[in-house]
């Protein structure tokens, strides 16, 4: 199976919206407290700009989890497993990897890889958790994870 393609797991359309709208609830909460701390000490912004102070980031978040969520991902090949987010990238061969499994942090349930090591490395896709964060594939995809180290620790893919 020289030459196949990677596979890639990425957020979920859904999971990146979530992502975003909440990026956004806190920029509007900062926004929102901005706006009153100056209706507190002075004259407070005509009616319209509050709802623009709510939207406006909202709007902003929501574009920029949609940005962000594309550019966060896994990609597993015949050399290991790439990750890659907006703000690092890292690469674990699969001579390292030791195992992988899916365990629960917070309200998520992720990917962890054991390197030799002794270090473990989250993935940042495949994730499942609650509302926005749920992946109905998520097992799916845990099991094609699993499949793939246990075919390149285990004598290769299949073929």
């Amino acid at each position: 199976m020289e030459g196949a393609s990677p596979a890639k797991f990425r957020p979920t359309n859904q999971q990146v919206l979530g992502h975003g709208l909440y990026l956004g609830a806190l920029g509007a909460v900062a926004s929102l407290t901005t706006g009153v701390t100056v209706a507190l000490f002075g004259s407070g912004p005509p009616g319209w700009m509050w709802a623009a102070l709510v939207l406006g980031p909202l709007l902003l978040g929501a574009v920029a989890g949609m940005v962000a969520g594309r550019r966060t991902g896994v990609e597993v090949g015949e050399g290991g497993i790439r990750t890659s987010s907006v703000f690092e990238e890292g690469e674990a061969p699969w001579s390292r990897v030791v195992d992988l499994r899916a365990e629960r942090r917070g309200r998520r349930t992720v990917v962890s890889v054991y390197l030799d090591s002794g270090a473990s490395v989250q993935l940042h896709a495949p994730y499942s958790g609650g509302l926005f964060a749920a992946d109905p594939q998520f097992e799916f995809k845990v099991f094609a994870l699993s499949h793939l180290w246990r075919s390149h620790r285990f004598g290769g893919l299949p073929g």
